[in-house]
């Protein structure tokens, strides 16, 4: 028999649910576009949840699998590497190995007392109070010692001292010890650049991506500079023969691609070994060439005729009188060797006249003279990719008597390698070309270059500097590299001791070019206080010194830049200034 109330409660229970469904949904709603909102947003916070999961493997994958308060002291070898340096030839000038470094946990240490005693035991430079103190610490991870030998890791291991372990590092190693110094630079302890072309990398990004993570030896293409490994071979050679020869405190010099900017070899003696970085501090091992400034002598001259030229105010022929001193106020300028007539611009050139370039800078006047050397990137400071680099010293008030000195290369300081900035100037045709030390095309120079001269002053400097190594100041560098129609200046500068210029204590500079006609190359030689020798008959002038060396270093170098030898060759007027005037 059928129960009379089932209907009654199958009508609540529809009630009921109608009433749920109400609340849940509101009235009139799509519940088939519900649901699919609900999985939509179901497969959002799945995508979510996995996505979190795959970033936490991916940092595991990168920094290892919870031991991240041991790299709180320094990253392990993924995060440290760096890419290798490179010669213009793929000559390997920097590059890391792998190298375990020695640490501690101290609060998986049983015994203290004991893995102080056997480490000290098996590594006799460990400081055994410092390892003491570094494990008696409350820290998950203390560095011992960096950069041990497999052979100590093998004899660590054997000890089985629970706490203490090993992580894979990059060492920074350089093949070419001291050759290449002051340029690569060098890196600390933690891989980071502390000097050179090696903090210019940490400079210029690298040290983003070692606090990244993204810093791995695979994603890294070499830096490739423009230094030739072979030609800086032999500059260092004969600077070393010539600061031994001639007694001198220090020596210095560098190779520039006159069109390019480029650096192709650059030395600074005493230099350093940046496998040994403690003597890298030493303070007489600085690099002369970007962070000293000097007095730079006769090479001035260079740029001082060429402002007169320039400007029209001055011809080849254009006569100065230099039969006595020029006197100034108090003053008195004078030549080495007295004149006793008046001299034509190139003969001022040709016998390094002091009287004459001053007075060749004299009817330029002082603002105009100021204004030049502005113009050609000596008065201010010289930036590269090289972090050190000097400020030049400059007369704060700038009055004739400055215009004087300065037209010879007294009185204004500038580092070497601006110098040879200006005088690349000189020589390429007229185009202020920044110096780098990375490759660089013909192309991208001309791009960054700047006209300062006109051609034809241009081609009348290389005249004059091809005459000076036939008749005068640079002719035993001509005699020594025959056949590479160089060119070239002296500089004697007397150095400044106790306020005072001594007379016996001079910087010589040497800067040649090569081949004149057509220059490719500067090549500048320095001897800081070279020494007389019976063969220089008591004289310590550039010429008895710098000269000759630049001459054995241009014979030496010429055939690795790819220069031939030409003999038989007209002289500079016919081949330099006849050219000239027929290209116009």
């Amino acid at each position: 028999m059928t129960d009379p109330s089932l209907p009654l409660v199958g009508h609540h229970v529809k009630w009921r649910q109608r009433l749920i469904r109400s609340l849940i949904y509101g009235k009139d709603v799509d519940r088939d576009g519900k649901a699919r909102a609900r999985v939509g947003l179901a497969m959002i916070a799945f995508a979510a949840v996995y996505g979190i999961i795959a970033f936490k493997l991916s940092m595991i994958a990168v920094f290892g699998d919870g031991h991240g308060a041991r790299r709180t002291g320094s990253q392990d070898a993924v995060a440290t590497a760096r890419p290798d340096i490179v010669d213009r030839n793929g000559q390997v000038l920097a590059t890391d190995v792998k190298t375990p470094s020695l640490f501690g946990e101290p609060r998986r240490l049983i015994d203290q007392d004991e893995a102080v005693e056997l480490l000290t035991a098996t590594l006799p430079d460990l400081e055994t109070q410092e390892v003491r103190e570094r494990l008696a610490s409350k820290k998950g991870f203390v560095w011992l010692k960096r950069e041990i030998t497999p052979r100590q890791q093998a004899e660590i291991k054997k000890l089985g001292i629970p706490g203490i372990g090993f992580l894979r590092e990059n060492k920074r190693v350089y093949p070419n010890a001291a050759e290449v110094s002051h340029l690569i630079g060098l890196v600390n302890i933690d891989n980071q650049g502390i000097a050179g072309i090696e903090k210019w990398l940490d400079n210029n990004g690298l040290a983003d991506l070692h606090r990244a993570g993204f810093a791995s030896d695979r994603m890294q293409r070499p830096i490739e500079l423009a230094l030739d490994v072979r030609v800086t071979h032999a500059l260092r050679d004969e600077l070393i023969k010539a600061k031994e020869k001639y007694s001198a405190k220090a020596a210095s010099g560098l190779v520039s691609n006159v069109k390019t900017g480029e650096i192709v070899a650059m030395v600074s003696l005493p230099d350093f070994d940046p496998n040994n970085p403690r003597e890298a501090n030493d303070p007489d091992r600085i690099n002369r060439l970007t962070t000293g400034v000097y007095e730079m002598g006769s090479t001035f001259k260079t740029l001082t005729l060429a402002m007169a030229l320039d400007a029209g105010k001055a011809t080849l022929h254009s006569m100065y009188d230099a039969r006595g001193p020029l006197h100034y106020g108090k003053f008195k300028i004078h030549d080495s060797h007295n004149m006793g007539r008046a001299i034509s611009l190139a003969e001022v050139f040709t016998y390094s006249s002091n009287v004459g370039a001053a007075r060749v800078a004299l009817s330029m006047g002082v603002e105009a003279h100021k204004a030049f050397l502005k113009k050609v990137g000596q008065l201010d400071r010289l930036r590269t990719e090289l972090p050190e680099s000097a400020s030049p010293i400059v007369p704060k008030r700038w009055s004739e008597l400055n215009t004087i000195t300065i037209s010879f290369g007294h009185g204004v300081a500038v580092a070497p390698l601006q110098a040879v900035m200006g005088i690349n100037a000189m020589v390429n045709g007229g185009y202020l070309i920044p110096p780098t030390f990375l490759k660089r095309t013909e192309e991208d120079a001309k791009k960054l270059g700047k006209r300062v001269i006109k051609t034809e002053t241009s081609d009348k400097i290389r005249y004059l500097m091809r005459l000076n190594a036939e008749v005068g100041t640079a002719k035993t560098a001509d005699q020594i590299a025959k056949g590479y129609y160089i060119g070239g200046k002296t500089g004697t500068s007397e150095k400044v001791v106790n306020g005072r210029y001594a007379k016996k204590q001079v910087l010589n500079s040497f800067t040649a070019i090569l081949p004149a006609d057509n220059p490719q190359y500067q090549v500048l030689v320095m001897l800081d206080e070279p020494k007389a020798l019976p063969e220089t008959h008591g004289f310590i002038t550039s010429g008895w010194n710098a000269v000759p060396t630049g001459g054995k270093v241009i014979e030496r170098i010429a055939p690795l830049l790819g220069i031939e030898p030409r003999f038989d060759l007209p002289p500079p007027d016919r081949l330099i200034l006849a050219s000239s005037r027929a290209a116009q």
